[in-house]
């Protein structure tokens, strides 16, 4: 694309934001679904994810906390594209900030905690599979480290996951209520870095458009929604989102 950003995008004062992997991917988290993604390098890891291998197999259970503690020792910090929506936020033109992501990253950029709807959850914390008790992911990480490969809830003895929706189970239907209800009253819906393949998130897009918004996707790879697009963007996300998003004139 050119430097110029399209007089609707500047005078937008109702977007939605989607995130996807790709925001990431410069904070060295990989994505999945990618050229080098990490399910298209390695199909089997996906099982780590999945919820029926998951309770059924202890060996995937131990394995996902070796995963899990391996990502921990990872530098992460947001980077520039986290930083542009926080900046969106801050202009006061963000109506809703839904993201595929378990990461945090949008949230130590400086968007507002209460603000950001995690439709798959956060990787910062673990759930009981049974009694639903949630604990921080440091303190399971603690007891993996302490010599326990699958730590089981301390209240019930139940399985243990990290508080991310896997393959199989269910989204929180509240959070995406919320997400659905912001894609249906924007202006603009913004989707950056996702692949637009997850139902029923990928759905937001429809409903966006559906009722009148105009669609820019930011993505490296073509997405099934490309044609309804009004602006497809596949530039890098680091230098291209800041620009579609500064503050106009």
């Amino acid at each position: 694309m050119t430097d110029a950003v399209p007089d609707w995008l500047s005078a937008a004062r109702r977007i939605c934001v989607l995130t996807g992997a790709g925001i990431s991917t410069d904070s060295g988290i990989p994505d999945y679904r990618g050229p080098n993604g990490v399910w298209t390098r390695d199909p089997d890891a996906e099982k780590l994810v999945t919820l029926s291998y998951y309770v059924a197999n202890p060996d995937i259970r131990r394995r996902a906390w070796v995963m899990r503690r391996d990502m921990g020792h990872l530098d992460v910090r947001p980077n520039a594209g986290h930083r542009a929506v926080a900046d969106l936020e801050a202009q006061g033109r963000m109506l809703a900030l839904v993201t595929q992501n378990v990461d945090g990253l949008h949230q130590a950029a400086g968007s507002t905690p209460e603000r950001v709807l995690e439709v798959h959850g956060t990787v910062h914390e673990v759930e009981c599979l049974s009694c639903h008790d949630r604990t921080t992911m440091r303190s399971a990480l603690d007891r993996v480290d302490a010599g326990e490969p699958d730590p089981a809830c301390l209240v019930c003895g139940g399985i243990l996951k990290s508080a991310t929706v896997s393959f199989g189970q269910e989204l929180d239907e509240r959070v995406l209520a919320a997400a659905a209800e912001a894609a249906a009253d924007c202006d603009v819906f913004l989707a950056v870095g996702t692949s637009l393949q997850v139902w029923p998130v990928a759905g937001l897009t429809e409903i966006a458009v559906a009722h009148g918004a105009r669609l820019v996707i930011v993505n490296a790879e073509p997405t099934p929604f490309d044609e309804l697009a009004d602006l497809v963007v596949r530039e890098p996300i680091g230098t291209a989102l800041p620009r579609l998003v500064a503050t106009p004139g």
